[in-house]
């Protein structure tokens, strides 16, 4: 490793101890607290897959959503007043009756039996000299999962459960800390049921006017559960909170042939609704979101999980307004039913039903778009099927499981980097794999692992080798090395494992490549043998770690990785590779385009094998057959081998499954499958992987092959089709990349800015690679000269205008 990396590293560590050692303890006597504690016989941990019936008397009950409270005094000046709350599944916090903040399901779900986070606010503004009062409303989220409506996986880690400790510090220079115990009042809140996969219900003819301010009788409530749990597993969130980050008013409201009244919001994605209703006391609302309606114009919640529902019951005291708190679905349409409490006149009326989306708030670093419509509505509905899954783990899709599904991280996540901050969201998904990983090295397909599948869905290598790809993808995007250090133990653990499991160093068991396209319902693989998606991840796997432990100064272990990726490329040519036809197994794009990005064919026959890809795929119409697997690896393949030709024949259509196709059955967030079949999720995000293409293909922002976090960028668009521009930007940790280009007839014209403290290189189009090029510094609009190097040039920081005339 090189020596400035070192002392950044340490410097890093060492800074970071003394800053936590310099902070106040965050609780200073807090304990836990519930309205009720779940007997130990009666927790489901872990997690069981499907509705659970087999459990008996466990998860059967309820659990009661409580809201706590406390009142407290301040008799001095306050100089600065925090919080450090925790409130699992999830809280929403109030200070004098004031919401405090705007995170939705905070905090974050993780392992619970390893850690749970913690949120700090400051909350100075909102306290007062004299009486003042904390109320808080905790929900379920992944802490509780019973056995009512639809549910992905039964679990019970307890009931729901609150700590919290406000620090008041005075202009005196005292200290007042204010911490959640038995004098914390405690009562059932009007949420009646919640459940992250079955919905929320409220009652608010239950409502307690001023439950969180000073001075309320609680004398019916009653004093909270102390509870032993401990509080070191308690860490700092350090994630972008989920937020309300859009919402959709109502397109369009109609009457299905079955007499359902539906909403159509005119956007597939996650999210909750938000109320707006006057009526009669007693009356309920009744909503049943769903992504999809069929023939007759009704929901059927098929392919989102059901039944899910929000129940609203009216306490009939003007306009009231309401939306969900603990739950999330991803849904389009709504089916709107009011139940009326008694013969009403007037009729209950919904004034406004809105769609509330929310994510992640990552902030967003990219922008594409082009002169092809189509190409322009694929990247609308690829980054719908992003936002869509990012939550606090990367989800598979926001309704049926919500589970953090690892391949889809690391295979989607070069296309996600563009398009959003994500550092701090996959710097989460490693800490949660390094939860999950068992004692025998194996990394669950899922993280957290709230429940443990069987067969390939718990140990599939290509799942599985997130452990190895994401902190090494955050390295290279985000110079974090730090990362790379703390997961290096995991990493190796894991690759040790899949030793432990190949035959021959041959790896055969998994899922294989998910959803490709053949002649069956998609699952499984179907054209490309496990094998060969399972060794070649295996084999690059060993690569990367090879890399890793020779930046981290660790010579033995470089060795030992590469001499057994060695013997691995011989074992995987020897049985699946034809040195004469230059055939890898089936000949499917999977089993190319995997075995030539990993590198482990012979080098000599890079093109030979190449053009066998180009071969198939041109003999089979240009048809998009590869799947979650293989797919990331086709479009890395075409376009880093100059065949952004192909990509563009292969996407550029509506006729065959793909993402036009999708677009024509109505989609408007990315689907499970290439085909949008209705049973399946119609919100997902793992076939994405065009998006990249739009970035480093079309706009042509990439970094160079040794580059870190972006000081070394490449300029490299690709003229395919009819395309005549595209405008492309990249917020990269260095700075702001942008290109912008046009063709006119023999003319290219491109402005391109590379940010301070980086260096790039232009390379032209083929087609103008021997042309004259003219060059301005926009900065001072001087014109300077280049050399030309077939078509390939160095410039400096800064934003420049380059024009190439044939």
């Amino acid at each position: 490793m090189k020596k400035g990396v070192w002392i950044l590293l340490i410097l890093h560590i060492l800074t970071g101890s003394a800053i936590q050692k310099s902070l106040p303890k965050p609780w200073h006597g807090a304990k836990w607290i519930s309205l009720e504690q779940l007997p130990d016989n009666m927790q489901v941990v872990p997690g069981i897959h499907g509705n659970g019936d087999q459990l008996g008397d466990k998860a059967l009950k309820r659990s009661t959503v409580p809201m706590f409270r406390k009142d407290f005094k301040i008799e001095d000046t306050i100089k600065r007043a925090v919080i450090n709350i925790c409130g699992l599944g999830h809280y929403e916090l109030y200070i004098n009756d004031q919401k405090i903040g705007d995170r939705f399901l905070a905090p974050g779900w993780t392992n619970y039996q390893k850690r749970s986070l913690y949120n700090t606010y400051d909350i100075t503004k909102q306290l007062k000299k004299g009486g003042n009062a904390i109320g808080v409303l905790v929900g379920n989220g992944f802490y509780n999962i019973n056995r009512e409506r639809y549910r992905k996986l039964v679990i019970a880690y307890g009931y729901p459960k609150l700590i919290f400790n406000i620090q008041v510090r005075f202009a005196n220079g005292k200290v007042q800390n204010i911490v959640s115990d038995d004098h914390c009042k405690v009562a059932p809140s009007p949420i009646t049921y919640s459940s992250i996969y079955g919905g929320e219900d409220y009652d608010a003819t239950l409502e307690q006017e001023g439950w969180n301010t000073y001075g309320f009788d609680d004398s019916t409530w009653q004093k909270s559960v102390l509870m032993d749990d401990p509080i070191e597993k308690l860490v700092p969130e350090d994630d972008y909170p989920l937020k309300v980050m859009d919402e959709f008013l109502t397109l369009d409201i109609s009457t299905s042939k079955t007499g359902r009244t539906i909403y159509d919001f005119g956007q597939n994605a996650s999210g909750i609704i938000s109320l707006k209703v006057k009526g009669n006391r007693g009356t309920e609302i009744i909503i049943r979101p769903d992504e999809l309606i069929n023939q007759e114009g009704d929901i059927t919640q098929v392919s989102g999980g059901g039944p899910y529902q929000y129940k609203y019951t009216l306490k009939g005291e003007g306009i009231e307004e309401w939306q969900p708190k603990f739950t999330y679905y991803g849904f389009r349409y709504a089916d709107v039913e009011i139940i009326e409490s008694g013969v009403a006149d007037p009729k209950t009326e919904i004034i406004e039903l809105k769609m509330l989306h929310t994510r992640n708030s990552s902030p967003s670093v990219g922008s594409f778009s082009c002169s092809d419509t189509l190409f322009n509505e694929i990247y609308k509905l690829i980054k719908w099927g992003i936002k869509s899954n990012m939550a606090s783990v990367a989800t598979d899709c926001p309704h049926r499981e919500k589970l953090g599904w690892l391949e889809q991280t690391y295979l989607i996540g070069p296309s996600m980097h563009y398009n959003f901050d994500i550092h701090k969201l996959y710097s989460k998904i490693v800490t949660d794999m390094m939860d999950s990983q068992l004692e025998n090295g194996l990394v669950p397909d899922i993280a957290p692992e709230y429940v443990p599948f069987v067969g390939g869905f718990r140990d599939s290598p290509e799942w599985g080798s997130a452990a190895v790809i994401i902190p090494w993808q955050l390295y290279k995007w985000y110079g974090d090395l730090e990362v790379l250090t703390r997961a290096y133990p995991m990493m190796t653990r894991y690759v040790d494992y899949l030793h432990s499991k190949s035959r021959n160093n041959i790896l055969s068991h998994g899922l294989g490549d998910w959803f490709d396209l053949g002649p069956k319902r998609p699952g499984e693989a179907q054209l490309t043998p496990k094998a060969i998606t399972a060794t070649t991840i295996y084999y690059y796997d060993l690569v990367i770690l090879a890399k890793v432990a020779e930046l981290l100064n660790k010579a033995s272990e470089k060795k030992k990785y590469d001499d057994l990726s060695k013997k691995v490329k011989e074992a995987f040519q020897k049985k699946y590779y034809n040195h004469k036809t230059a055939v890898c197994s089936t000949g499917s794009q999977t089993a190319y385009a995997m075995a030539l990005y990993t590198g482990i064919l012979p080098e000599q026959d890079n093109e030979k094998v190449f053009d066998n890809l180009i071969n198939s795929i041109e003999e089979n119409d240009y048809a998009l057959t590869s799947g979650d697997i293989g797919y990331h690896f086709l479009v890395r393949v075409l376009s880093e081998r100059g065949r952004s030709d192909i990509l563009y024949k292969m996407n550029n259509r509506s006729d065959r499954p793909g993402y036009g196709y999708q677009l024509t059955k109505g989609a408007t967030s990315l689907t499970e499958s290439w085909s949008a079949l209705p049973y399946v999720s119609n919100n997902h995000m793992m076939l994405g992987h065009l998006m990249e293409w739009f970035y480093t293909g079309l706009g042509g922002i990439y970094q160079a092959e040794n580059s870190v976090a972006y000081q070394d960028i490449i300029i490299a668009p690709k003229i395919v089709g009819d395309i005549q521009w595209v405008k492309c930007s990249f917020n990269a940790p260095q700075g702001m990349i942008v290109t912008d280009w046009n063709r006119k007839e023999k003319t290219f014209n491109m402005i391109v800015e590379i940010p301070e403290s980086s260096t790039g290189s232009i390379i032209l189009p083929d087609e103008f690679i021997h042309s004259k090029v003219e060059a301005v510094n926009l900065s001072d609009q001087k014109a300077f000269d280049i050399e030309n190097n077939n078509g390939s040039f160095r410039v400096k920081p800064g934003k420049y205008s380059f024009t190439a005339r044939l």
